[in-house]
């Protein structure tokens, strides 16, 4: 009833967050004639979601044209199929078939969208070892574009202003819904809503409850407002929760980076050396696939060793191709056990053993860094895939690191169009999600770029839905 708020407010379309998914379904959505309102919890100079944190898109370099618009990606020769199977690989095969199609189908096209839009990307690699076409972005500069370009519109934004509820008419199409704003609880009557609010694990609770105890811990790389009420929102109005609530993007990063919005605080470049733990032993394969494939899991087995750190040791051989991000300088020693004592290894001694035998399993051919160069070690307990060379050329280097999340994977179901499913496997009329508030893509581990990617491409979808749900 329209006396239980402050005021009532009539749009075409509601937008709920404001990172990519959302930034670009309320773009789009206006462009198309209808009329925006883009809810937002965090206050204007925080908004953004992760997206203020984030750094890059996995973009298929075939068939996107961006030199059109002066750029040129630095891995040419990457394609939908190749993002496809990246994907797939990276997932153990359990992404939805459907989802990952569109997604990877409507990429380029969706990237060259975004660049019309004013997007300004960066092109060379930020480090060593990328072996997918990416687009790189300064993710503060990015969100104040894609907010501008929306304004320019039409769109509104609404700070400072949280979903509370979701209204469904007797027929059971979303018509409105509720949000709290610093000065009371507001009603929208719009045609469509769509959820783009981003995940759950910025909740310490959540993530207790979702991954265990001691994850309220770790430290969160994004914003502090994805704490995942909009998805109990959803699910109050009848949206089914899928995918997989367990696992999440918890990357590889500086120990010493902040419980919150620590952002791009990671220490690429660990496959090229070893990572113990804090007893001194190896606990992964540092060589396994490409860093892209490994940093987003590689945080969780960190996290979960003794005290929730490990130790990244390197020489000077491979030192120049690390780019650490975070708040600490490594450590340097000319011999391996002061190094360790001096990083914080509880046990310096075994953990310079444990380098040592790394070493004697080494017998290296050519090294490369740029290719999965089947450099492996022979006769350790866990050997070493790739970039498996000696340790040995001091000065020595050391990285303490740990797990940070990044997000999680469960969200509600949407299908191609980006439509929410319920929990009857039934459409819900005017209720659409992009993003990280969506499940069924990422579980075990992450493409790196993908989620950026994938929040353009199903914002844009959601739009141009909602458009058609509005405006039939």
């Amino acid at each position: 009833m329209t006396e239980d708020y402050l005021d009532t407010y009539d749009y075409d379309v509601a937008v709920v967050g404001s990172g990519t998914a959302g930034l670009v379904a309320g773009l789009r959505a206006a462009e198309l004639g209808n009329s925006v309102a883009v809810l937002e919890k965090a206050p204007k100079e925080r908004q953004g979601g992760h997206t203020r944190f984030s750094e890059s898109f996995r973009v298929p370099s075939v068939g996107t044209d961006l030199e059109q618009y002066g750029y040129e990606f630095a891995v040419d020769d990457y394609t939908t199929a190749d993002f496809r199977r990246d994907i797939m690989s990276q997932t153990s095969g359990k992404a939805d078939d459907e989802l990952t199609d569109t997604l990877v189908e409507n990429a380029g096209d969706t990237v060259e969208w975004l660049t019309a839009a004013g997007v300004d990307w960066q092109m060379e690699p930020l480090a060593v070892g990328y072996t997918a076409a990416r687009t790189w972005f300064d993710g503060e500069e990015y969100v104040e574009t894609l907010t501008a370009a929306a304004e320019d519109e039409g769109a509104d934004f609404w700070f400072e202003t949280e979903a509370e509820s979701l209204h469904r008419s007797p027929t059971g199409e979303i018509d409105g819904l509720t949000a709290r704003t610093a000065d009371g609880r507001v009603n929208f009557e719009v045609g469509a809503v769509i959820l783009a609010a981003g995940d759950y694990g910025s909740s310490d609770e959540k993530r207790v409850r979702y991954y265990g105890p001691g994850y309220d811990e770790m430290s969160v790389r994004g914003s502090r407002y994805n704490t995942g009420e909009a998805l109990m929102m959803a699910e109050s109005a009848g949206a089914n929760l899928v995918g997989q609530w367990g696992g999440a993007h918890m990357a590889l990063i500086d120990a010493a980076s902040p419980d919150v919005e620590g952002g791009a605080n990671r220490v690429d470049g660990y496959q090229y050396g070893a990572i113990l733990n804090d007893h001194g032993e190896r606990f992964v394969d540092e060589g396994e696939d490409a860093r892209a494939h490994t940093y987003a899991k590689f945080g969780r087995l960190i996290f979960e060793q003794p005290n929730h750190v490990a130790y990244i040791v390197l020489d000077s051989k491979t030192q120049e191709m690390v780019r650490a991000t975070g708040p600490s300088d490594p450590v340097r020693a000319n011999d391996l056990e002061s190094l360790l004592s001096e990083v914080g290894c509880s046990d310096p001694a075994v953990g310079a053993e444990t380098v040592r035998a790394f070493n004697d399993a080494c017998d290296p051919g050519e090294f490369d860094p740029k290719t999965l160069d089947g450099n492996a070690t022979d006769g350790l307990p866990l050997e070493k895939s790739n970039w498996a060379i000696p340790i040995d050329e001091p000065p020595y280097y050391a990285y303490a690191v740990t797990g940070g999340i990044t997000f999680s994977f469960g969200g509600v179901k949407i299908d191609t169009d980006a439509t929410v499913i319920d929990t009857r496997d039934r459409s819900i009329p005017g209720l659409f999600a992009a993003g990280n508030s969506t499940g069924e893509l990422f579980y075990d581990n992450y493409p790196g770029g993908t989620a950026q990617t994938n929040a353009a491409v199903y914002g844009k979808i959601a739009a141009e839905s909602a458009d058609t749900h509005v405006q039939p």
